[in-house]
């Protein structure tokens, strides 16, 4: 009999930590199982794992009909450099879209979907969480969507929101906030405002090719930088070193911080992955540059897509470490509501043999389901596939020597800003 698998250990490292002090958030009793509800345990567990077996098999061979349904997928040529296959309706919507044919057979020229830059005018710039595993407290994110295009983004539900799709429509029709800087001034002068580290890149990239124009991103650094305010960045763009400037004098006063995400080092995949997002080699040399300037900097192997690129988890931290990363992190493949079949639809269209093997080790690697939203679960998974990606991460960073110590950011230097920068503020 093969002895249990051990339970995954705690130290292993689920993502790029901000290293605050830990959040005492009570749990709510778990709701009793509804009628004729299976549990695995219970005399029906072989009922659910007949189940199961319908729901993956089903799963499948839609994806495979919405591949060849040209009422949902979009033509190639009209989504060229984009991630998502299809734009499908946004999961709150009442009414459903498709295209058709109307008879006529007339050759149209085909033009690739352009992006839209839609002005929002929010009322505050700080979201605030209380989720215990993950490790900030407050963020701000300068744009809702990104063009970045990455076809596994968690963030692309969020869009239905907006009354957009997760498809598409994420990555074509992207909210600027270009009032982010005044606000964040005046959130940060309120009397009872606390300072801790503000995350960005939490939800959505604040270095996508939009900032390259608009700057909404430095305007925040350069209003955290006068108030001495600590902030930890995420980012898979190379545009993070054009702010060199103001991160080096942040450093300089332990106010900062950056992960760079590098899902693979194989340029190919992270073409058809990531379209618009700097190559694995820009990345890397992202990371060299922040280090040289003395910025902390580590580095996020994430997502993990099994059978996709979890083979290269140790080379990827060899090579960040190389290039002067000293933290790192991952997280597993989060599939939330609409992604599942987005993800699925990629599948079939780039590597339509590894499908089934995806999901399969996906989904023991999240209790026979696509996806647990659970805390503590959903960053790093369960079960024996979750247990040896967590072991190997382990190792590697161990070996070459990741997160030895963690740089701690300060909030002890927060000076609130002049709520009058004009004459005023002389006396």
């Amino acid at each position: 009999m093969a002895a249990p698998v051990p339970a995954p250990r705690p130290i292993v490292p689920s993502g790029f930590r901000l290293e605050v002090e830990p959040k005492a958030v009570s749990k709510p009793a778990p709701k009793p199982d509804k009628p004729g509800r299976f549990r695995p345990g219970y005399k029906n567990e072989a009922a659910l794992d007949r189940i199961r077996t319908r729901d993956k098999t089903e799963a499948v061979e839609a994806a495979h009909r919405r591949a060849v349904d040209p009422a949902y997928r979009v033509d190639n040529e009209k989504r060229r450099g984009r991630g998502a296959t299809a734009n499908p309706t946004g999961r709150y919507e009442t009414a459903e879209r498709e295209t058709f044919e109307d008879g006529w057979d007339l050759k149209e020229e085909i033009s690739s979907i352009a992006t839209e830059v839609i002005v929002e005018k929010p009322r505050t710039i700080i979201a605030r969480n209380d989720s215990p595993d993950i490790g900030f407290d407050q963020s701000i994110n300068p744009y809702r969507g990104c063009e970045h295009g990455c076809v596994y983004c968690y963030a692309r539900p969020t869009h239905a929101f907006q009354g957009l799709s997760s498809g598409l429509d994420f990555e074509t029709k992207i909210f600027a906030k270009p009032t982010a800087p005044d606000l964040l001034q005046k959130e940060l002068c309120a009397r009872n405002y606390v300072p801790k580290v503000i995350a960005m890149g939490a939800n959505t990239d604040p270095y996508q090719p939009l900032e390259r124009k608009l700057r909404i991103t430095r305007g925040i650094l350069e209003v955290l930088d006068k108030a001495n305010h600590p902030v930890g960045i995420v980012t898979k763009s190379a545009l993070v070193t054009r702010d060199i400037d103001i991160l080096s004098r942040m450093a300089d006063r332990q106010l900062v911080k950056v992960a760079v995400s590098i899902t693979t080092l194989d340029p190919t995949l992270a073409r058809k992955m990531e379209p618009r997002a700097a190559s694995p080699a820009k990345r890397l040399e992202t990371v060299r540059k922040l280090a040289e300037a003395g910025i902390p900097v580590g580095v996020l192997v994430a997502p993990i897509i099994p059978a996709i690129n979890d083979h290269e988890i140790e080379a990827i931290l060899k090579a960040a470490w190389q290039a002067g990363a000293r933290e790192a992190g991952y997280v597993l493949l989060r599939l939330p509501y609409d992604l599942k079949d987005l993800m699925r639809d990629w599948l079939v269209e780039h590597y339509p043999d590894k499908l089934k093997h995806v999901f399969s080790l996906l989904q023991d690697a999240r209790g026979g389901k696509d996806y647990d939203a659970e805390w503590s679960v959903r960053q790093k998974g369960v079960g024996p596939f979750a247990w040896i990606v967590g072991r190997r991460f382990e190792a590697a960073t161990e070996r070459l020597g990741f997160n030895k110590s963690r740089s701690r950011l300060r909030t002890d230097l927060f000076r609130a800003p002049s709520k009058d920068a004009g004459q005023l503020s002389l006396f």
